[in-house]
């Protein structure tokens, strides 16, 4: 008998698992896929750490969150600065002093601010949808090369039609500071993020069962006190209520026989007309250098390609417009009432996370959870 089964062993499953153990509680944490960590798996290519779902590169300002994934990994200096590709026309992001003087040949602030409260002006009010938030962040002349095209392959939705609220996650900054996250703790993990994962989990409380379905092994939860479900919520339910909607993305990969192919670590492709968004070379992640520091001959690189997600595909991000959230708080009074099960993470709880706020999602509900045990 365990005291808690723990579906999904990815970050929030994991960190949760680990303060249970430091409590004494034991945990039996399965997962579906044949690997433990979720979306931030790792895998070796060619000494290459490639992130099999997707590039994940950590941040956060939360030194709480920061100083206890110290426990468990270093991590690198690295720093995201990506580049956008249009038509071959190549932009610095996010958008900064180096955009603005490719785009229009400005070289002060000044003149940037001059030109983009010049465009700024055709939005009236409050932007109702992404392209007015765009435009009012930005103007015309980058919405329309460096935003429109790209957001739309990645919601497969027009810009019109998309929440404003999402757009404003991208910085505009007037200096030539093209570090994309505003954070003061970034990098990614030595040895990759399965290894971290893997240090979370080795706690001898910590029982790990990977290519185990929780919905072909529901009698699992007999086992336990209690059940922390990191998994579609809607799928717990068995869609009663319908399908919640999510984008997905699907990789193509290649090992190419070339120490360096775009020079960068992600490369945006933002017209509309180029299939995949982006293509990421993860060994810039690591600075194209192996653990003992030696040069890495060839690389890798992942091609993605947004889609609608369909039951068998992976879901990625949750599609939080006025629908789906609505189904949500229908599924979130469900879940209210199953008084032995915990819904955590992007899917249990329908929410965009970044990783540092799922860590913080799962020591906080720990706490929560675990504060009347004994240490």
């Amino acid at each position: 008998m365990y005291d808690f089964l723990i579906v999904g062993a990815g970050l929030y499953g994991a960190v949760f698992a680990r303060e249970a153990a430091k409590r004494g509680k034991t945990s039996l944490v399965i997962d579906r896929r044949p690997h433990i960590a979720g979306n931030v798996y790792t895998e070796k290519t060619e000494g290459i750490n490639v992130h099999k779902y997707g590039a994940h590169i950590f941040h956060t300002n939360n030194k709480e969150v920061w100083d206890y994934l110290q426990q468990f990994t270093s991590f690198n200096r690295f720093t995201n600065s990506p580049v956008a590709n249009y038509k071959g026309e190549l932009y610095s992001l996010p958008f900064n002093m180096y955009t603005f003087n490719k785009m229009w040949g400005v070289i002060t602030p000044e003149e940037a601010m001059e030109k983009i409260a010049e465009q700024r002006a055709e939005i009236k009010g409050e932007p109702q949808n992404l392209e007015e938030q765009a435009i009012s962040l930005v103007g015309r002349d980058i919405y329309e090369k460096l935003v429109k095209g790209y957001t739309e392959k990645q919601w497969g939705r027009d810009c019109r039609e998309l929440p404003a609220f999402i757009i404003k996650r991208l910085p505009v900054r007037f200096t030539f500071d093209n570090n994309y996250y505003n954070a003061l703790y970034q990098g990614i993990p030595t040895g990759g993020y399965t290894k971290m994962v893997e240090n979370i989990l080795n706690d001898p409380r910590i029982t790990v069962r990977t290519d185990t379905d929780f919905f072909e092994h529901r009698e699992l939860a007999k086992q336990a006190e209690q059940t922390v479900y990191t998994g579609p919520i809607d799928a717990y339910f068995d869609y009663s209520l319908g399908y919640l909607q999510y984008r997905s993305v699907r990789f193509e990969n290649e090992t190419l026989n070339i120490p360096n192919f775009q020079g960068n670590a992600a490369v945006n492709y933002t017209d509309r007309e180029t299939p995949w968004t982006r293509i990421i070379e993860h060994k810039w992640f690591e600075f194209g250098r192996d653990e003992n520091g030696n040069e890495l001959p060839k690389t890798v690189i992942s091609k993605e390609f947004s889609s609608e997600w369909k039951p068998g595909d992976e879901p990625y991000y949750p599609v939080n417009d006025e629908k789906n959230s609505a189904l949500y708080e229908k599924y979130r009074a469900l879940a209210e009432k199953e008084t032995k099960v915990i819904f955590g993470g992007r899917l249990g709880e329908y929410r965009y996370y970044d990783m540092d706020q799922v860590v913080e999602a799962a020591l906080e509900k720990a706490k929560e959870v675990l504060v009347n045990c004994e240490l």
